[in-house]
């Protein structure tokens, strides 16, 4: 099956930096990026509807337990930045791919990833494998979207 068959969802989200995320030089603080992919994360999640009151009342938590961030460029204050997630690993977990551009020059400021899995809110056990909820939501996903 291609890629086309069965796209997987992306966002993409626009916002300016602002001056309480900068440092003396004007420069993005490294801390403030893993918000700003927070921020593409709840809406490409928005995307298959399922953030994190539908996942919380599906029964699953989703925590991350790994992310990267690799940094090319800095961002500056007022600067427009565009972060692009895209899902990239569903079957066992959430593996979201994100890219941080220049929004007018398309220039790469930052890639990342983050990797979540389901955690059982009952029991708080971990899942080796997505639950039946995130397949269907991801199933329904694609029919809108082929």
């Amino acid at each position: 099956m291609t890629p086309a068959e069965h796209p997987l969802p992306q966002a993409e989200i626009c916002l300016t930096i602002p001056f309480h995320d900068v440092d003396m030089m004007h420069i993005v603080w490294h801390g403030h990026y893993v918000r700003y992919l927070e921020i593409a994360r709840c809406a490409l999640l928005d995307e298959l509807d399922y953030n994190y009151h539908q996942m919380r009342d599906s029964g699953y938590g989703w925590p991350v337990i790994d992310m990267r961030l690799r940094y090319a460029a800095p961002a500056v204050f007022t600067q427009q930045i565009a972060i692009e997630a895209r899902l990239s690993e569903w079957e066992n977990r959430l593996k979201i791919d994100y890219t941080i551009r220049d929004a007018e020059t398309r220039k790469r400021l930052n890639r990342a990833w983050t990797v979540q899995v389901a955690v059982g809110v009952e029991d708080r056990e971990m899942r080796f494998e997505s639950p039946t909820v995130l397949r269907e939501k991801i199933a329904a996903w694609q029919q809108r979207n082929r």
